[in-house]
């Protein structure tokens, strides 16, 4: 689908008859997506969507400035304030989409006066040939639009800055956007035809029910509608209730998050602190204690240790000395009392001498060498030296215990400083009573709220329970009294597709989530600079909201998002939504840039608009898509066409005129 050309006269701002064209096609082989109108807030930019709306859907459409106002005084509101009585007012939309492979041209005009007697507009719709109205086409506009651009999906094509802005803030999208979502992914066609083949099989159950049966089937009916309509109420107010947990939800994390940073859960804990403080320091004296009690004893002798590890060899020296002395002495004793028996044998006195020589000299060599030239100063004898080495290992473990104790005196010191350090960050006891109350309230409310839409969510399931019973009931009531075999066959098959029906819808929505998630991913990527921030994004089968997940599959919290990355991801889910459902459909979005920074101002231009579809329509203002994005754009060759929206203050008037601000 291609919108050609937008024609309005005496429509809201614009007076007399202007004439916009909206082709993207600049010549037979070149064609541009971009048609960028700008003006001012308030010169009529989003007129121009309402005027496409209103052309599309008549008395449907969903326009912004309508509000509560029936049809009829809306048109009159549309009506140009200077125009001529006598004078209609008129919009006309041309648009271009494929029939049975051909492309098909459509002119829709709808045109009404002021205050018009029978509260409607004149729709007229005219083919390639602009003089031949198509009556039979008009009969079923209403129908013939559906199948091209449906009505419930047109807001996620027909949107505007602020639209972008409410979708990113919200946790859950509102209703009317899970009806286009469902609407765009063609999940709506199994639930209409689940509640068709049920209508079937009531009329069927009428047609062959006798008269008394008639009447309770008709309580029984009625009954069942009223739960339905409770059902579905409920059901509602349930999903606005979800939204309000959400952001209560985000309003409580934001409250703790707030006492911890500022120091409310240390001071809750303040007491704790202090006492774990009082223990270690209580430890860290007992320490301190022991360790006097080691100076007291053996540990000073560790000053002197060189001198007695000195005292220590030069004793066993002095010892061994001794040792070898009297060994000596014994030997001359007994070499002595050899020689007097060895007299007395009567031996020659040669052979006495020569044994008498040997002796001494054995003797000189055994301990010639071993014999200490040192002086000897200690006298120490064995059990002097056995009192030093007793000194002396009572000295080591004396060191060892204290170095230990050391250590733990150390560590202690370190927790004492930590839960001192601590202690001082805690928030002072106003400040904390502060915090605690905003942290106590926020949950009060997170907690009423949730107790709300538990006991709703209840409420919805025994209403779900009671219809089932009811229809359940329909269906026994009636059966016995059919009196058709090929009805009771309708009505079994029935049941069967609809059990069928129900099951292809969760695996044709699980299948198609997972194509929305995939491409929602790789939009939001492909738009925002930070390419490291989400690794997967997966959406909600029942309410459609997204959750975020890093490359750790650890979430990513959407209200850790800056208010522009959550733009970004709105915008996503939109382009991502396109590109699922395979419609080839126009975009027009007013205010397309909001409140984003330059970065992802930039993002958008440079990636999205040209790339958001065939045909985008950008109504902007001189401060969205300034000169530095427009210059971007036409160095990219992406516009089409541009336009001025010059609003006259003084006349009320807007008039368009070809060319941008620059």
């Amino acid at each position: 689908m291609i919108f050609l050309e937008l024609v309005l006269q005496n429509f809201g701002p614009y007076a007399g008859k202007q004439i916009i064209n909206l082709n993207p096609q600049i010549d037979e082989d070149n064609a541009r997506p971009i048609i960028l109108l700008g003006g001012m807030n308030g010169g009529g930019k989003t007129t121009l969507i309402d005027a496409i709306r209103l052309a599309l859907y008549g008395q449907r459409a969903q326009c912004s400035t309508r509000g509560n106002l029936s049809y009829s005084d809306f048109l009159t509101q549309c009506v140009n304030s200077k125009a001529n009585p006598t004078e209609k007012t008129r919009i006309e939309l041309v648009f271009e989409h494929i029939e049975e492979d051909k492309p098909i041209q459509y002119r829709v005009v709808r045109t009404w006066e002021k205050n018009p007697k029978d509260g409607k507009d004149h729709l007229g719709i005219l083919g390639d040939d602009e003089t031949w109205p198509i009556d039979s086409l008009v009969n079923i506009w209403d129908e013939y639009i559906e199948n091209i651009l449906p009505l419930g999906i047109s807001n996620l094509f027909l949107f505007d800055g602020e639209q972008v802005k409410e979708l990113a803030e919200q946790e859950i999208p509102p209703p009317i956007v899970i009806d286009a979502i469902n609407g765009l992914l063609g999940l709506e066609l199994a639930d209409k035809l689940a509640i068709d083949l049920e209508i079937l099989v009531n009329r069927k159950k009428r047609e062959f029910a006798d008269n008394k049966d008639l009447g309770k089937l008709e309580e029984i009916e009625t009954k069942l509608h009223e739960k339905q309509q409770e059902y579905e109420n409920n059901r509602q107010r349930l999903a606005t209730v979800n939204i309000k947990v959400a952001e209560l939800e985000k309003i409580e994390e934001e409250a703790l998050d707030k006492f911890v940073n500022e120091g409310g859960k240390i001071a809750a804990e303040r007491s704790q602190l202090e006492k774990q403080r009082e223990e270690k320091i209580k430890l860290a004296n007992n320490v301190r204690e022991s360790l006097c009690e080691l100076a007291g004893d053996v540990l000073p002798l560790a000053l002197i240790s060189p001198l007695l590890s000195q005292i220590q060899r030069q004793g066993e020296k002095e010892l061994k000395t001794q040792q070898i002395q009297l060994a000596k002495d014994v030997l001359i004793a007994r070499d002595e009392r050899l020689m007097n028996w060895l007299k007395q044998l009567n031996l020659e006195n040669t052979k006495i001498s020569n044994i008498q020589s040997f002796l001494a000299e054995d003797i000189n060599n055994l301990y010639s060498n071993k014999s200490s030239t040192e002086n000897t100063w200690l006298n120490a004898d064995e059990e002097s030296l056995s009192l030093v080495d007793n000194i002396t290992y009572r000295l080591q473990i004396g060191q060892n215990t204290a170095q230990k104790q050391l250590d733990e005196l150390t560590n202690y010191e370190e927790e004492i400083l930590t839960l001192e350090r601590q202690v001082q960050t805690a928030a002072a006891p106003e400040e904390y009573i502060k915090l605690q109350k905003a942290v106590k309230q926020a949950q009060t409310g997170f907690n009423q709220i949730r107790y709300q839409a538990e006991m709703m969510n209840q409420k919805v399931i025994e209403l779900e329970a009671e219809t089932k019973k009811l229809r359940q009931e329909l269906n026994e009531y009636t059966v016995e009294n059919l009196k058709y075999q090929n009805s009771e066959h309708i009505i079994d098959s029935a049941t069967k597709v609809q059990q069928t029906l129900k099951i292809f819808r969760e695996r044709l929505t699980l299948r198609k989530l997972n194509k929305l998630e995939e491409e929602v991913k790789n939009c939001f990527l492909y738009l925002l600079h930070k390419s490291d921030l989400v690794h997967r994004i997966a959406i909600d089968s029942k309410s459609f909201s997204l959750s975020l997940y890093d490359y750790n599959g650890k979430p990513v919290p959407k209200h850790r998002l800056s208010a522009g990355e959550k733009q970004l991801l709105a915008i996503a889910f939109l382009w991502g939504l396109a590109k699922v459902s395979g419609r080839r459909l126009p975009i027009a979005i007013d205010t397309p840039l909001g409140r984003l920074d330059s970065s992802h101002r930039n993002n958008l231009v440079e990636r999205y608009f040209p790339s958001a579809s065939h045909q985008v329509i950008l109504l902007s203002t001189d401060t969205e898509i300034a000169k530095k994005e427009y210059q971007n754009l036409k160095e990219t060759e992406a516009i089409a066409r541009e336009y001025l929206l010059q609003y006259n203050s003084n006349k009320r008037e807007t008039t368009i005129k070809p060319g941008y601000f620059w």
